[in-house]
C-alpha cells in the first residue's frame, strides 16, 4: 500500500498550523476522549444496552464533526496550492459547507 498523498500533485499535503483551529479541534478531541471514558464507565457499571448505545452515538457523532473540520482543512489547504492564500470569504465558505455536513451527515 502506497503512502504517498491522495491529492492529484506532487505536493505534500500540510499540517494544520492555524492555532484556534488546532486548538478548538484538540479539545473537541479531547471531548470524544473523555465521552469514551464515560462508555466505558458505563459498561463496568452494568448500565442498561440502551444507555451505552446513547453515549456511543453521541461520541461517534462529536468525532464526525471532528473528521469534517479536517476536511475543511484539507479543502482549505488544497485552495491555498493550487491559487495562493484563501480570503476570509473562501474560508469562511469552507468553513460554511464543513458546517453543513456535520448538521446533516
Amino acid at each position: 500500500m502506497s503512502t504517498k498523498p491522495a491529492n492529484d500533485s506532487n505536493k505534500p499535503m500540510l499540517p494544520m498550523t492555524q492555532d484556534d483551529d488546532k486548538r478548538a479541534l484538540i479539545l473537541r478531541l479531547k471531548r470524544v476522549e473523555g465521552q469514551l471514558r464515560g462508555v466505558q464507565q458505563l459498561i463496568e457499571n452494568e448500565a442498561s444496552c440502551e444507555a451505552v448505545a446513547q453515549q456511543m452515538s453521541a461520541a461517534r457523532r462529536a468525532l464526525e464533526k471532528a473528521f469534517h473540520v479536517m476536511v475543511g482543512c484539507m479543502l482549505e489547504q488544497q485552495m491555498e496550492q493550487e491559487h495562493g492564500p484563501a480570503s476570509k470569504k473562501s474560508r469562511d465558505g469552507v468553513r460554511h459547507v464543513t458546517d453543513i455536513l456535520s448538521r446533516y451527515s
